[in-house]
């Protein structure tokens, strides 16, 4: 239930960056204030241990220099109570001989708990080393050392009262622990102003985006004026809106001229079949109306099979299957079969196929069909006397095949347009000799299949040149 309601109430960007932006901030102040902590610690220690390494070597050396080889240790006590100064709480020493014997304290140690004697320090000190201790609370920092007088080996400790650095210590700690919260919540607050105010576009994209429905495809989003991520990401969502947009117009064009292209047929066959119930009819006059209906019915199947044709290419299934074509053969085949279109209009069918062989990667059904709608077009649009040639050549690794009439051509304001679905360059003919214009456009989808093109060039008067380029199989 939990982990649903988790699902339910996703957290929101800016929440969450300012969330990341809180943990990292406190990582980093964390061990800011932790390295600054050691550092002050160590700079303490450092200094301290400077300044009793310099009273170390002082009562060294005045053990060494005052007092004889054969002198009592009475005399070295007497000259280190005169020589060491002034003694108080801050600075401590204590000197031992091999027996652990004190031979000199200061005052302030004396019936008190003092330095680790010598017996338990020796072996476990390094000479030189440095120690922590407590004395009726009070902590203090010392280092330990020997010194050989008069045959005797001395062990000297030294201790500075650290009192004063523990409390500047745990003074830093406390500003640290109550400085730091209050960073981190300034950061953090400052860090989610910065990304309401960063992300807000986004809020105002998903308002507009909202707004935007199948009815008012031509709304668009504001763009931003900061030429950031935002503003790219709100130009790619309106070029998506406008490609929608004409998909949209297209898809409803194509439904309109489909739906009328459609009711014609259905209309006549409608028609001539309510006319021939109305009176009894002769046998001939029968035999008529259903050689109509028939040619009707054939003319429609065909409009269904090329209007399913073009759904399935839009919905992206796979239409076509791909093996090695050797291409002349093919445009030698199709050049057979047109050959009945050209003779019963009277017109020329020239071919100019190279010999060498052409292989290319396709579906040979679809690009028989290809070939067909273009040499199909150049039949109808040619009138008597005309030539058609059909010319096959390699140009820069690919196959070109060229469909080029004699015809009435295509004026330049429609040349650009004789691809699209139910396109009539010439809106005056006839259903008759016209088609409903799908063939070139069921062309250029078949060439673009096959990795290739197909375009037109043209002139009114002189006729057109249909040209497909199709890669070689490698």
């Amino acid at each position: 239930m939990k982990m649903h309601m988790f699902r339910l109430c996703p957290v929101a960007i800016k929440v969450r960056l300012a969330g990341w932006y809180f943990v990292v901030m406190a990582v980093a102040m964390s061990a800011l204030g932790a390295f600054a902590l050691l550092g002050m610690e160590h700079s303490i220690r450092s200094t301290v241990n400077e300044q009793l390494a310099v009273r170390m070597k002082f009562i060294q050396k005045l053990m060494s220099s005052s007092v004889l080889s054969s002198a009592p240790q009475s005399t070295l006590q007497e000259n280190l109570r005169e020589n060491l100064g002034p003694e108080s709480q801050e600075e401590l020493v204590q000197i031992s001989d091999e027996q652990g014997n004190l031979i000199f304290q200061s005052a302030w140690l004396r019936g008190r708990s003092s330095f680790p004697n010598t017996r338990t320090y020796r072996g476990r000190r390094k000479r030189g080393s440095g120690f922590d201790t407590r004395i009726d609370g009070e902590p203090f920092h010392g280092i330990s050392d020997k010194q050989g007088v008069g045959g005797h080996v001395y062990s000297i400790q030294i201790a500075q009262n650290m009192d004063d650095f523990e409390e500047a210590t745990l003074r830093f700690r406390r500003l640290l622990i109550a400085v730091i919260p209050a960073l981190l919540l300034a950061a953090s607050l400052g860090g989610y102003w910065i990304s309401r105010r960063a992300l807000a576009p986004v809020d105002e994209i998903t308002r507009a985006a909202q707004e935007i429905s199948g009815r008012n495809l031509s709304a668009r989003l504001v763009v931003p004026g900061s030429g950031d991520e935002l503003a790219r990401l709100a130009q790619t969502l309106n070029a998506m809106l406008e490609r929608i947009d004409i998909g949209m117009k297209q898809i409803a064009q194509f439904t309109a001229d489909a739906s009328h292209e459609l009711r014609t047929p259905i209309t006549l066959m409608r028609t001539r079949a309510e006319l021939s119930l109305r009176r009894a009819r002769s046998a001939e006059e029968n035999q008529a109306t259903i050689e109509q209906l028939h040619s009707e019915m054939v003319r429609t199947s065909e409009l269904v099979e090329r209007l399913m044709l073009l759904a399935r290419a839009d919905s992206g299934a796979a239409l076509l299957g791909y093996e090695p074509i050797e291409l002349a053969e093919l445009v030698r085949g199709v050049l057979a079969q047109t050959s009945v279109l050209a003779e019963e209009k009277q017109l020329e069918l020239k071919a100019e196929v190279t010999s060498s062989p052409l292989w290319v990667s396709g579906d040979a059904r679809y690009l028989c069909q290809l070939f067909v709608i273009l040499i199909d077009n150049a039949v109808k649009y040619t009138p008597v006397p005309g030539r058609i040639t059909v010319t096959l050549t390699e140009a820069n690794g690919c196959a070109r095949v060229s469909v080029r009439d004699t015809g009435i051509g295509i004026d330049t304001e429609d040349l650009e347009n004789v691809f699209g679905r139910f396109y009539r360059a010439d809106k005056a003919r006839s259903r008759d000799t016209g088609g409903v214009g799908l063939g070139l456009a069921i062309g250029r989808w078949i060439a673009e299949s096959h990795g290739g093109t197909l375009v037109a060039d043209s002139e009114p008067g002189v006729g057109s040149t249909f040209i497909v380029e199709l890669p070689l199989k490698g």
